[in-house]
């Protein structure tokens, strides 16, 4: 991997680990809906800007059935289902749990594609649930019903993040990435609609949560999209998805900086100890979508 092509890794990474931090700071004032919502019509439309631009229009008359589940099961529920959990969650936790969606991946594959999960595997999706388990156990956060059902959310939007790549994998070939994408986005903001009428925010706005709702729709989607498939184009998937591992660090490393979040000593081994699991699912790195 070339200087420019790691600079672009790292800055990947930076960007969407970011988002759990713009997330936590936005979801509890506009709510998760209204949140994903402005979230995802944002980043679509900067993105339809750009293909404008560089004449790479999306024409989706033909799909657009198709492109609406894409939206549903890839941003739509995912993308509600975090904003909720950060909601009770700190942004680090969040990040952590999200770092499980190649293991979901993985069982979504064995299930629905029937791709043979060799032991290798199979001890790699094991080793991620018991860090998992230790994440929680030795977590610092008080365990009230909320906080269950947000890691509950968590972990069951990175299911969905398994369910939208396995649904892509079997649905779009030969599809641009960036059709794929600005397809995804405003499908899910279409989707969101009459759940965004009946959940409109009663309170003021501060200038911070529209500082927060930009820099997750502009910076950690639009922009983050757009170095996603230079990354895929230039160093391939499997490379690509090495940006697994930088998003919980960078989630962690924005939640101490930015919010003063406090990480303990079940944080640090529940993540090691997803990573390793993580690391023996090398096969689940052909996976072309990881979502934040």
């Amino acid at each position: 991997m070339k200087p420019k092509e790691l600079g672009a890794l790292l800055l990947l990474g930076a960007l969407w680990g970011a988002s759990f931090i713009f997330i936590r700071i936005a979801a509890p004032v506009l709510g998760p809906i209204w949140l994903i919502d402005l979230r995802v019509w944002i980043a679509g439309i900067v993105l339809l800007i750009y293909a404008f631009i560089v004449r790479k229009l999306p024409d989706f008359k033909k799909e657009w059935k198709y492109y609406l589940m894409l939206g549903l099961l890839n941003a739509a529920i995912p993308f509600s289902l975090i904003a909720y959990s950060a909601v009770h969650l700190n942004a680090s936790l969040t990040a952590i749990l999200n770092a499980t969606t190649p293991l979901f991946t993985a069982i979504v594959a064995r299930i629905w594609l029937k791709e043979y999960l060799s032991v290798r595997k199979v001890i790699g999706i094991l080793i991620g649930l018991v860090g998992v388990c230790i994440l929680m156990g030795w977590s610092s956060v008080p365990f009230t019903l909320e906080v269950w059902l947000s890691i509950g959310a968590s972990l069951t939007a990175a299911l969905f993040y398994g369910i939208g790549s396995v649904y892509t994998k079997l649905t779009f070939t030969n599809t641009p990435a960036l059709s794929l994408s600005i397809g995804q986005q405003l499908a899910a903001g279409i989707i969101l609609i009459p759940l965004s009428v009946v959940t409109v925010p009663t309170v003021t706005i501060s200038l911070t949560v529209m500082i927060a709702v930009l820099g997750l729709a502009v910076l950690c989607t639009a922009i983050g999209y757009l170095l996603y498939f230079y990354l895929v184009e230039h160093v391939g998937p499997t490379k690509t998805v090495s940006v697994t591992f930088l998003v919980p660090l960078f989630g962690i490393f924005w939640g101490i900086l930015l919010l003063n979040e406090h990480i303990t000593l079940g944080t640090i081994v529940g993540l090691i100890v997803i990573f390793i699991g993580v690391i023996l699912m090398n096969g689940v790195q052909k996976t072309k979508k990881i979502r934040v």
